[in-house]
Order: C-alpha cells, then sequence, then structure tokens
C-alpha cells in the first residue's frame, strides 16, 4: 500500500511538472512572430501531452487509494504514452535533420521535459509501477489511427494556414513524393512499433509488485529473533 501511495505521488508531480511545462512552451512561443494559438495546438507532441497529463491525473487518484488501474485505464495509459514517447523520438530526429540542413532549433527546457524527461519517466513508471494491468493489443490499433487521422487533418489544413508542424508534411521542404512516403513510413512503424513494446511489457508483472512480493517471501521464511 506505501509503495502505491508513492507512486501515486510520483504520478501527480509528473502531471503538474506538464502542465507547467505545457504552459511554459505556450508562454515562450508568443515570442515568436508567426505564433498562433491554433498552429500550437495543432502540434502532435502539444495534444499527447495533453492527454497524457489528464491520464496521468487519473492514474495517481487510482494508485493514491489503492486502487488496480481498470482496464480502459490500463488501454488508456498504453496508447497515450506509446504517442508521448514516439513523439520524442521523432522530435529528437527532426533536431538532427535540422543541423544537417543548416536550420537552427531553439529548443526551451519545456520542449525538453516534454519530449524527454516526461516520456522517459513515464516509461519506468508503466515498467515499475505498482497496479497496472494489462495493455490491451488493440491499443496499437489505436495509436495508428489516431496518428494517421492527425497527419490527415495536418494535410489537409497546412495549404490553408499557409504552415506545417514539421518539415516532412510540408511539401516545399520534400525533394519528392517519395520523400513523403518514406519519412511517412518510418513515423508509422515507430508508433507502432513503441506500442507493440509496451503492450508487450504491460504482460509482466510490474517489477515493483514482484518486488514487493519477493521481500514479504524473504519476510515469512525469516524466523523471528530469540532474546
Amino acid at each position: 500500500m506505501k509503495l502505491r501511495g508513492t507512486f501515486g505521488a510520483l504520478r501527480l508531480l509528473m502531471a503538474a511538472v506538464c502542465l507547467v511545462a505545457l504552459v511554459s512552451r505556450f508562454l515562450w512561443g508568443l515570442g515568436s512572430a508567426t505564433f498562433t494559438p491554433g498552429n500550437f495546438f495543432a502540434y502532435l507532441t502539444i495534444q499527447s501531452s495533453m492527454l497524457f497529463l489528464v491520464v496521468t491525473i487519473i492514474a495517481a487518484v487510482v494508485s493514491l487509494r489503492g486502487q488496480d488501474d481498470a482496464p480502459w485505464l490500463d488501454l488508456a495509459r498504453a496508447t497515450v504514452l506509446s504517442c508521448t514517447v514516439s513523439c520524442g523520438i521523432i522530435f529528437a530526429l527532426i533536431i538532427e535533420q535540422s543541423g544537417e540542413r543548416g536550420f537552427r532549433i531553439d529548443v526551451p527546457w519545456s520542449d525538453v521535459v516534454l519530449h524527454f524527461v516526461l516520456p522517459a519517466v513515464a516509461v519506468l513508471d508503466w515498467i515499475i509501477g505498482t497496479g497496472r494491468g494489462v495493455a490491451p493489443w488493440r491499443s496499437i490499433a489505436i495509436v495508428l489511427v489516431f496518428m494517421l487521422g492527425w497527419g490527415l487533418v495536418t494535410l489537409a489544413r497546412g495549404p490553408i494556414v499557409g504552415w506545417y508542424p514539421y518539415f516532412f508534411l510540408d511539401p516545399a521542404q520534400l525533394a519528392n513524393v517519395a520523400q513523403f512516403f518514406f519519412y511517412g513510413s518510418i513515423a508509422v512503424l515507430l508508433f507502432g512499433g513503441i506500442s507493440t513494446a509496451l503492450v508487450a511489457v504491460s504482460r509482466t508483472m510490474p517489477l515493483g509488485e514482484r518486488w514487493t512480493a519477493r521481500w514479504e517471501v524473504r519476510s515469512a521464511l525469516t524466523p523471528p529473533r530469540t532474546e
């Protein structure tokens, strides 16, 4: 019970950090002449981070109550975490590609937190945290449908507003259609692979529960001390 309370507190802390990072990222964006709220909320990272905030708060409350995750919560956590981790990896690739092309990308601390720190801590929580159940395989399909749906909306919106959140979606920054399908295929494989890995991990006992069980067995087998 004490361990669950610890993970519940950790999840509340993650949610608080996520909220502060989202607000900070929005305020930082206001300093750009091309910033608009519509474009800010069009980023897949921002959308997945907002979902992460809601799901993490719910998971924290459940853990603090000493309850196991409901099946729908396991599904939601696996789905949202898949998107969050995948966005972090894609962001890292974008930074690398921009450097090779001679473009400068300013990365505020909020982006570092949203793309790298929170996903890493959340994955550890997924592996170790108590109360987690088994995520269904349909989580993979939900992740891919969400990603493809977001992509289609972004492609339809791009010519209207004259803006694309990522270079591999902007026809003006691609040499040909083959490049678009190449980057798109990488994104699909990445999202699908991360989601598959997280669902597979959910089929193992959380390390926190395994450690607790071993400690209880060891305590039961240890003979009481006698004076």
